[in-house]
């Protein structure tokens, strides 16, 4: 330092006005992670344990109530891997635990739901900048909290989800998403299941000697037939009056809306028997039900799209039809919860804010993305969007040729908000490329200008 000059006055972040984050979840630990990293305080808002939902089973930031899966992790082929990827070079939270605790499953991403989530809530209790508050927000937050991010998800509290309907004037708009059920390792029968992943494609178990990454049931076509006859037999929980009118999620249909669109539906979706061989036969079955590692210890096994609406026992009854399950012991059933979403395409500006109300920025699964990711990517957003305002600049949007520009290019204007339902990532929501090329190549070449431009808008050389 120059004799004589006093040293430059660096402000102190943490006596600015917090930014308030409604709800816990992978959205709202990701937003109030992003903001304390760009130096600015944040208070995480989060209702469990004083008031729990329909889902939830612990009082845990960042719980994952659905599949352990975050999809694949291809960033080369795939528009969810590249989310991925992005994410990482965002110094994502959610993409940091997830990596530290993966479990296998092939090319996907899947992770130890109990160990994630506690990596998520021990980061943000050991961040200074980061406060957690363990009250509901019953209504909308008071006029001194701005900004503020609702990340309060699919499970949004009935008395905020009337709060936000009386503000937009807009019905909320629904859709039933659908819990798949977790069988104990040790009660799979392997005289008739056995370990592969499709096309021997396999992630973190390739080099454990054990064949593969999944455990495959096979059914021939009379067990298959039959077992599909079980389902649209079974009992189950009826609908109450307003659930009969609100839709299912297409990419998380319970079994038993698949086979009721015919017989094969299943067969050509979950229980595709495509890059597999029953090593029994040396030939590929008819039909098989997969399940994927839910745990680091190995214990517990999930069945991969067997979400439903069966009752209890019903479950039990059928799922133990399947070869190899005969004896299944289950650490879960299944279930199906309603999810909230709200009109983003309508409500949102291109920041995320609400336009009756721009004090109030919207993240995660309630502006309509469905996926743990694309959740977590829009409050990544939300977060960094927030702190650019607090500390008086303009929030800086990613290109819309990248997965995170993408996203938010298609809850923020892009879907038509008059036919507007949840959303993955997908390659169909990126600007076209210049030139014509074979699908594998677009989507590489999709992803080089997405990863190239995610690099500049994050000032990386």
């Amino acid at each position: 330092m120059t004799p004589g000059r006093e040293p430059p006055i660096v402000p102190d972040m943490s006596a600015r006005s917090p930014i308030h984050v409604v709800g816990g979840g992978l959205a709202g630990c990701e937003a109030a992670w992003q903001a304390a990293r760009a130096g600015v305080p944040a208070v995480v808002h989060e209702m469990r344990p004083e008031r729990g939902t329909d889902a939830h089973v612990t009082g845990r930031l960042a719980e994952l109530v659905c599949s352990n899966s975050f999809r694949s992790d291809d960033s080369g082929n795939n528009a969810v891997g590249l989310l991925h990827e992005e994410m990482r070079r965002a110094g994502s939270l959610i993409m940091r635990a997830a990596d530290a605790h993966r479990v296998p499953a092939g090319s996907a991403l899947a992770v130890d739901r109990a160990g994630f989530s506690d990596a998520v809530e021990s980061a943000i209790e050991a961040e200074p900048l980061i406060d957690v508050d363990r009250h509901e927000v019953p209504g909308l937050p008071p006029e001194d909290w701005s900004p503020t991010i609702v990340a309060t998800g699919p499970l949004t509290s009935p008395g905020f989800a009337a709060a936000i309907r009386d503000l937009t004037g807009e019905d909320a708009l629904a859709f039933f998403d659908a819990i798949s059920p977790i069988v104990y390792r040790d009660s799979i029968d392997f005289s008739e299941a056995w370990r592969q992943s499709r096309y021997d494609k396999d992630g973190l178990g390739s080099d454990r000697g054990d064949g593969g990454d999944y455990i495959n049931c096979p059914l021939d076509r009379a067990r298959y037939e039959s077992l599909i006859a079980a389902v649209l037999e079974a009992d189950r929980i009826e609908f109450k009056e307003w659930e009969a009118i609100t839709p299912y999620f297409e990419g998380c249909l319970p079994i038993e809306v698949m086979a009721e669109r015919g017989v094969e539906t299943l067969r050509y979706g979950p229980m595709k028997p495509v890059g597999l061989t029953d090593p029994r036969t040396g030939a590929r079955p008819h039909a098989v039900v997969q399940l994927r590692q839910d745990n680091a210890l190995g214990t517990l096994y999930n069945i991969v799209g067997f979400q439903t609406k069966l009752r209890h026992a019903e479950q039990r009854r059928v799922f133990r039809t399947i070869p190899g399950l005969e004896r299944a012991r289950f650490a879960r059933l299944g279930g199906v919860h309603r999810n909230t979403f709200i009109n983003s395409p309508r409500l949102l500006d291109s920041e995320l804010r609400l336009e009756a109300m721009p004090r109030l920025r919207f993240a995660g699964q309630i502006t309509g993305v469905e996926g743990y990711v694309e959740s977590a990517a829009i409050g990544l957003l939300a977060g960094r969007f927030a702190a650019a305002e607090s500390m008086g600049g303009s929030p800086n949007p990613p290109p819309a040729t990248t997965a995170l520009g993408a996203l938010l290019a298609h809850v923020t204007g892009g879907a038509d908000p008059d036919g507007f339902q949840p959303m993955n990532v997908n390659f169909g929501l990126f600007p076209p490329l210049a030139e014509r090329a074979g699908k594998r190549a677009r989507r590489s070449a999709l992803t080089r200008r997405a990863l190239a431009h995610v690099d500049a808008w994050l000032g990386v050389r």
